[in-house]
């Protein structure tokens, strides 16, 4: 007699929809993950520098020097180590539990390492996000039809910047923005270089 599986156990996969200052715990984010296809959202609060770390990849920024997370890429890089997903497995009081599934030479080793981190890495690599059907069931937000517009709302502004009148030239916002690189305001360096690409477009 065959087994039935296990659906609390079925992986389900996540994607980023938004990271945005957290409003209980000061000086911490909140990274959303959003289930593919679903209406399931999972809230994970983090750290100032890992978000960071996590904002700069998804705007394809570059620092002057490499962060943690780029000098692990460049090691796995060298070593040919591949990273093939992020798996959060576990959920204990609140804390959530990742791994990060690697490859080399056909041989498949899991590493632990904290959400934030695993994320950090993984967006670097370009590669998948899951997490268990249980842990999605227990701490996921379930987002109504109304909600749900709200978020692609939100998505939207958060795309477009709030330009107020600038007299700035497109030369003198490059020098502000290469300064915010250097100082790694990556926050401001972004809203920069959306309103250099607004003024050039």
């Amino acid at each position: 007699m065959l087994n039935k599986p296990n659906k609390e156990m079925e992986k389900v996969k996540l994607e980023i929809v938004g990271l945005s200052y957290s409003q209980t715990q000061s000086g911490a984010y909140a990274l959303v993950l959003a289930e593919v296809g679903g209406k399931r959202r999972l809230p994970i609060i983090i750290g100032g520098f890992e978000a960071q770390a996590i904002a700069i990849e998804l705007e394809k920024m570059t620092p002057t020097r490499p962060l943690t997370h780029d000098l692990f890429k460049s090691f796995a890089t060298s070593f040919n180590i591949e990273i093939k997903e992020v798996l959060i497995y576990n959920l204990v009081e609140g804390i959530f539990y990742a791994k990060l599934i690697c490859e080399k030479d056909g041989v498949t080793t899991e590493i632990d390492a904290r959400t934030s981190d695993a994320i950090a890495i993984g967006v670097r690599f370009n590669c998948p996000v899951f997490t268990f059907e249980s842990i999605l069931s227990s701490a996921g937000i379930l987002l109504d039809g109304e909600a749900l517009d709200k978020e692609m709302e939100m998505i939207d502004e958060e795309e477009e910047v709030e330009t107020k009148p600038e007299e700035a030239s497109v030369e003198e916002l490059e020098n502000q923005l290469a300064t915010a690189i250097e100082n790694e305001d990556y926050e401001l360096a972004s809203k920069l270089r959306d309103l250099i690409n607004k003024k050039t477009s």
